[in-house]
């Protein structure tokens, strides 16, 4: 099964956060908060503005990006859990500096 988003819509996979704080303290899965920094799966065609213009989204897919705490419905496809969302409650996307993409 393939899903493609309508709208302004984006499917998101949630990246989860560490196990482990700074100082090597192991957190426990029930005093985990639900992570709020996903990559982008999938991406609907944009909204329409007044016009009747198509507006093109502002992420792609394969995009890592932050959103708010409440955001998005959570979904099940395929076996996966994900979160369906407007481009509204993305708060921004990650970007890597040059830095990191040498490291990599």
């Amino acid at each position: 099964m393939h899903f493609r988003p309508l709208h302004d819509r984006v499917l998101v996979r949630r990246i989860e956060a560490e196990e482990k704080t700074a100082g090597g303290i192991i957190i426990p899965d029930t005093a985990k908060e639900k992570p709020s920094e996903g990559e982008v799966i999938a991406v609907g065609p944009g909204k329409r503005d007044e016009s009747g213009k198509l507006a093109e989204p502002g992420v792609k897919a394969g995009d890592r990006i932050l959103f708010g705490k409440w955001s998005g419905t959570d979904v099940r496809i395929e076996g996966e859990d994900l979160l369906i969302m407007k481009e509204s409650d993305i708060l921004g996307v990650i970007e890597a500096t040059a830095e990191l993409k040498k490291a990599a």
